[in-house]
């Protein structure tokens, strides 16, 4: 009979054995181009997608990103693009107050890092078509589609590049304020009753950045219909109707990601009243 070693890590089929690990599996991901738009946006609209322990930050801001990820360490060297939506939020809980990003939901082209993310560390992904970005004349374009309709279309330009003083300078500032935070959420088997899992996640990351631009982006939500993606329109309609009331900053990255920190490991968090 098959059994669990509580110390190794599985994923469904669990029975086949647990997850290799091993000199390079590492949580690397080695050359990683990053374009982020931020916009601020209707507070009560924002508010309304956050679960029980969760709080808008000060002002109500979304960032749309795209991230262009090759030669990662636990894919032998493969890579893979992604779509990903965050709200500024705060995790109040108990004995710890997190400030950071709350993932909404992050759309990917490649489906074991989907799996991953969402069995081992609870992140809301879903499958997009995502082809690379461009870049002519100056002017950075990505986008996602699903069954041949177009998700989302992002734009950067005018991009002027920032010091390395100053890349430094923004990241000891942000030291404290940068946590990942999501809600792992796992239905009942058979899709009704109460949930199996049900609890509040951060994931933590280092980024190492060589080269830093900010610019001026644009966000292009499309509206779909159930016909055109049956299982995302209510996911892609609910982000279009997050109005753009006014753009903040345009970031593109290009460097590298570690998603494996031992000294600070996906974690739970215990909601405020709740012992840690």
């Amino acid at each position: 009979m098959f059994t669990v070693d509580p110390g190794a890590s599985y994923m469904m089929p669990a029975h086949f054995g647990p997850r290799y690990t091993g000199a390079k599996t590492s949580g690397w991901y080695r050359d990683v181009t990053v374009i982020a738009v931020s916009y601020r946006t209707d507070r009560d609209k924002l508010a309304a997608l956050l679960p029980n322990g969760f709080q808008l930050a000060d002002e109500a801001v979304v960032t749309v990103y795209y991230a262009c990820n090759k030669n990662i360490d636990w894919l032998a060297g493969r890579g893979y693009n992604m779509v990903g939506v965050n709200a500024a939020a705060v995790f109040e809980g108990a004995g710890e107050q997190l400030v950071g990003n709350y993932a909404l939901v992050i759309w990917e082209n490649l489906t074991d890092p989907i799996l991953v993310g969402r069995e081992v560390q609870g992140i809301p992904k879903i499958y997009a078509d995502i082809p690379e970005h461009t870049v002519e004349d100056g002017t950075w374009r990505c986008n996602a589609s699903h069954f041949g309709h177009s998700i989302v279309e992002i734009s950067a330009k005018n991009l002027s590049e920032v010091p390395p003083d100053e890349v430094a300078t923004a990241e000891r500032e942000a030291t404290g304020r940068n946590h990942p935070l999501t809600w792992r959420f796992l239905p009942a088997a058979g899709g009704y009753g109460p949930p199996s899992i049900n609890e509040a996640v951060t994931f933590p990351s280092e980024n190492i950045y060589k080269n830093v631009f900010i610019g001026e982006g644009v966000v292009n939500w499309q509206s779909l219909t159930w016909e055109q993606n049956p299982t995302q329109y209510h996911i892609v309609n609910t982000l279009r109707d997050l109005p753009v009331l006014e753009y903040q900053r345009t970031i593109i990255t290009q460097g590298s990601t570690n998603l494996a920190l031992p000294e600070q490991w996906t974690r739970c968090l215990a909601p405020s009243g709740q012992g840690s």
